[in-house]
């Protein structure tokens, strides 16, 4: 078993605010006694461009804290995304970083799919004007579980699931700021589906709530199994939820039904 908390957030523009909240949705996360926490997309930061903090490195403050808060609590903690300085003065990589009991990084991921939308009179949104893309896919060792990192976007193309289960991952995680106007309509079919063709367990943590400037995020933060059952959700608030990860379920329903060991491409 591998215990996991999804942390739901409602990150505003104030960072310092946004940080103390996290940390303490990673309290209550460890009061349950989770082996790993996760928190959402931009945890650090979501408001207006104007006001957003500087960006940071890799080894910043927004990686102390967090690495800090893992040792302390003794547990591994995704620490969601923040805004790492990036390659160029005008943009940033959206990056998130995982922590274990020590407060040692472990692992980077880079969000490689860039949310460029353009939904007439409900949403023009271009990421990649202000953030680069990653290129690395990443399966990380957590708790001894493979485990592989997404970033939000990401949800939307299978390629890179099928490659994170080809790696060896046996869970993946979705730290997101999904907006609600695809959120109620995409978001559980698409974890549900990511789950299931790739017989993974698919944890993801979610934004919730109203974000300057006019941002609504769908939060539904949840846990679903490798049959697609969603094992935990989250409330439409601000909160953690906790689920236990059956291992030998996941080896049961691979072997059972064997679609990861039949795939011809």
């Amino acid at each position: 078993m591998m215990r996991v908390s999804v942390c739901q957030l409602n990150a505003r523009d104030d960072r310092s605010q946004n940080l103390a909240v996290a940390r303490g949705l990673l309290d209550r996360a460890a009061a349950a006694g989770a082996d790993l926490a996760i928190l959402p997309e931009y945890v650090d930061y979501l408001g207006r461009a104007e006001g957003a903090p500087k960006p940071e490195p890799i080894d910043g403050e927004f990686a102390a804290f967090f690495a800090g808060a893992a040792r302390e609590l003794g547990i591994w903690v995704h620490a969601g995304s923040f805004h790492e300085t990036g390659p160029d003065g005008d943009r940033t990589y959206n990056t998130s970083l995982i922590f274990n009991p020590t407060g040692e990084r472990v692992a980077l991921y880079r969000k490689i799919h860039l949310y460029d939308v353009e939904i007439a009179g409900r949403v023009s949104y271009q990421e990649s004007r202000t953030v680069a893309p990653g290129g690395e896919i990443v399966v990380a060792d957590v708790a001894g579980v493979p485990t592989g990192l997404s970033i939000c976007y990401d949800l939307r193309f299978p390629e890179l699931y099928r490659q994170l289960a080809i790696a060896g991952a046996k869970v993946i995680v979705v730290p997101a700021a999904f907006m609600m106007h695809t959120g109620r309509d995409h978001w559980e079919i698409l974890l549900r589906a990511r789950a299931i063709e790739n017989q993974c367990y698919v944890v993801a943590a979610g934004q919730i709530g109203d974000h300057e400037p006019n941002r609504t995020c769908f939060g539904r933060s949840m846990v679903i199994d490798p049959w697609g059952t969603v094992i935990a959700q989250a409330p439409d608030a601000v909160g953690v939820v906790t689920a236990d990860l059956d291992l030998d379920r996941l080896e049961t329903i691979r072997r059972e039904l064997p679609s990861l060991a039949n795939r011809r491409l």
